[in-house]
């Protein structure tokens, strides 16, 4: 059992992660547990195109998409603070990276493979995935991403065997620890 807690930082909480690490579930989940405003990027994208993700991809290719994607993330950044999960590539852009650790805290959900593969297996909406060897290609993907995300200013482990409850429990306790060893 879980209480409300006061955000321990002023700042936006960006989830960051490949795609099935729960940065939209587990974001909802923390912006709850801290009072807080939920915000996908995804969903902003969509809103702001009018366009699903796969369409925009189909008709415009991915960068296209990924243009407007920094635009979004920016706009909200910009705006008040909220807990914010962002697409799987977002973090790639040295941009948005750069806009983020000046803004914001970034959270790398990191996940396993197996696990990566179990949340996102025949689920559609997954553009990157729409080829043949989805898996090689999820596989593919973390490996050239992880480096990346490492960059994130915590890193919380996601995994099939850690509830959703304990991964927000982790990324409070890791913003508690890092608030107390603020400068």
């Amino acid at each position: 059992m879980s209480s409300h807690r006061r955000n321990p930082t002023t700042k936006t909480l960006v989830l960051v992660g490949l795609m099935g690490a729960g940065k939209s579930t587990v974001g909802r989940r923390l912006a709850d547990r801290l009072g807080m405003t939920f915000v996908d990027a995804d969903d902003e994208i969509i809103a702001a195109a009018g366009l699903p993700i796969a369409e925009i991809f189909a008709r415009y290719g991915e960068q296209h998409f990924r243009e407007g994607e920094e635009r979004v993330i920016e706009r909200l950044l910009n705006g008040p603070p909220c807990v914010l999960s962002t697409g799987g590539g977002a973090f790639m852009s040295t941009k948005t990276r750069k806009l983020i650790k000046s803004k914001a805290i970034s959270i790398w959900l990191s996940a396993d493979l197996e696990t990566l593969w179990l949340r996102v297996a025949g689920k559609p909406g997954r553009p990157l995935l729409q080829q043949e060897n989805p898996k090689q290609v999820l596989h593919g993907l973390l490996m050239a991403r992880d480096p990346v995300y490492a960059l994130a200013d915590i890193t919380v482990e996601s995994k099939m065997a850690n509830p959703h409850e304990a991964v927000v429990d982790d990324i409070v306790a890791s913003l508690g620890r890092k608030q107390n060893h603020a400068p």
